[in-house]
């Protein structure tokens, strides 16, 4: 296939990825949702951008970031030192993290919310030190073959145990900074890294289990290192508010100029630390040619221009929508209406998610196309949907609290394990954190905030947040009941059941 076919072939995919999702808003548009016209077209032009963006990204990420977690798993695992394997996921973990663009939007939108009280700087770093200390950890399983399910109800387990002890306003924000962490940037990474150090086994099926779930265990440091935040603070008192940056009467090329320092520094902050880590390693270890890194550093360009493209029409065209149609639709006599569109709105936004993308290739490429892309989509999409809808049902409902949700959503997780096919448990769990990219962490969020902030009785800060975290769990459960089924049909022809 020629380089042309395979711009040409991401180009169509992310097309009809992100079309859905503009069509829906200009339906409401013209129908339940009136907005202003300078908003519509902020929007519609935010929309071309994110398809451009979203093209340049997935081109540079097959051409270096992809290659190069490859290249330091496997010299990870190369290097038989424990201590090198370790000080490595701690490394990588923290700078992978602290520059994952959906974390960034997250701990913005805190600081936003809390008038500065819980500043983005400290949930970046809190939440970074976490995914790092459960990255190693990750390693240390793959390479002494600890089977994944026994770590993440351990894992769990202690999570369970430390939200008895976490005000509700932190349990939000700790499962959401978990989903956040596992975006555009760092999925990609951690999933080349996994199948880098799993590709060394021997034994074929253990590295096919072994290259998911280091997302999965990864998550849960964010969860693990927020929870503690708060229990050893405790001396945060919320007065929540939400003011959108752009309003509606702003011009439309004024709001495009505002942000576009803002994004070019995230996009190079985004991308600064893996390039810090390619040309590291490649004085220390890979000693590739002119050539190749030639090919690698192409490919960090392409990342860098692609998502300085996609935030660009992600910040100026696609939060503030997201908040008026949330606002807009709380305010409705009929409250069917905006728990059914949640739901589609979840399920469009979910397919234009560049993790996604990047996982569900993955999936299929590493289990020879017996696990279609397809096959994987439709119930992560669904799961999605069914998280949004029920983030709304929270919000209209005042008495349901978060913890209502995620405590039976992740017994029933930990149940299922037993029962489906370990490679299943591993892509899951990998999808969970995969589904809550920028576009959920931007145009989802700012809609459930703008009902939050619309709906009378409602608290911003507990109920405008926690939607993340559903987003993380429902597809986990959707995915695990495509395992059962999977296993119900083909028993032992690719799948087995009792493999761990």
């Amino acid at each position: 296939m020629t380089a042309l076919n395979v711009i040409v072939s991401k180009f169509k995919e992310v097309l009809f990825s992100v079309l859905p999702i503009t069509v829906m808003v200009l339906i409401l548009n013209f129908t339940i949702s009136p907005m202003e016209t300078p908003l519509i077209i902020r929007f519609l032009i935010g929309s071309i951008f994110v398809v451009l963006g979203l093209t340049i990204f997935l081109l540079g990420i097959d051409i270096g970031i992809t290659p190069l977690g490859n290249l330091t798993g496997s010299s990870l695992a190369k290097s038989n030192k424990l201590w090198i394997v370790l000080i490595g996921g701690l490394i990588l973990g923290f700078f992978i993290s602290i520059a994952e663009p959906g974390l960034m939007v997250l701990a913005n939108q805190v600081d936003l919310v809390t008038s500065g009280q819980i500043p983005s700087i400290s949930i970046l770093v809190i939440v970074s030190i976490g995914l790092a200390i459960l990255l190693a950890l990750g390693f240390l399983r793959v390479l002494y073959n600890v089977p994944l399910y026994k770590i993440l109800i351990i894992l769990y387990l202690i999570i369970f145990g430390l939200s008895i002890f976490t005000s509700r306003e932190f349990l939000a924000i700790s499962f959401d900074a978990s989903g956040s962490t596992t975006g555009i940037l760092a999925v990609p990474f951690i999933l080349s890294l996994s199948v880098g150090i799993s590709k060394l086994k021997k034994d074929s099926k253990a590295s096919e289990k072994d290259s998911f779930g280091l997302v999965a265990i990864a998550s849960t440091g964010a969860i693990i290192s927020v929870m503690i935040l708060d229990i050893f603070t405790k001396t945060y008192e919320f007065s929540a508010t939400l003011d959108s940056s752009i309003s509606d009467s702003d011009s439309i090329i004024s709001s495009f100029v505002r942000i576009i320092l803002d994004n070019l520094k995230d996009s190079f902050m985004a991308i600064l630390p893996l390039l810090v880590i390619l040309l590291v390693l490649q004085k220390v270890t890979f000693k590739l040619s002119k050539r190749d890194l030639r090919k690698l550093l192409t490919g960090f360009g392409f990342s860098f221009v692609g998502l300085f493209i996609f935030f660009l029409g992600v910040n100026a065209g696609f939060m503030d929508v997201g908040t008026s149609i949330g606002n807009n639709l709380v305010l409705l006599d009929n409250k069917a209406y905006i728990i059914i569109i949640g739901f589609i709105l979840g399920v469009v936004t979910i397919l234009a998610e560049p993790a996604v993308y990047v996982l569900t290739h993955q999936i299929e490429d590493i289990t020879s196309g017996y696990v279609k892309r397809k096959v994987v989509l439709v119930p992560l999409a669904i799961g999605v949907g069914l998280a949004v809808a029920l983030s709304v049902i929270r919000v209209l409902v005042l008495d349901i609290q978060l913890w209502h949700y995620l405590l039976p959503g992740y017994i029933v997780c930990i149940l299922l394990m037993f029962f489906t096919p370990k490679l299943f448990v591993g892509i899951a769990f990998d999808a969970g954190g995969v589904a809550t990219g920028p576009m959920t962490a931007t145009f989802i969020l700012a809609f459930i905030q703008g009902a939050a902030n619309a709906f009378e009785g409602a608290d911003l800060m507990v109920d405008g947040f926690g939607m993340i975290a559903m987003v993380a769990m429902t597809p986990i459960i959707t995915l695990e009941a495509l395992g059962l089924v999977f296993a119900l049909k083909s028993k032992t022809k690719g799948v087995e059941k009792k493999d761990d």
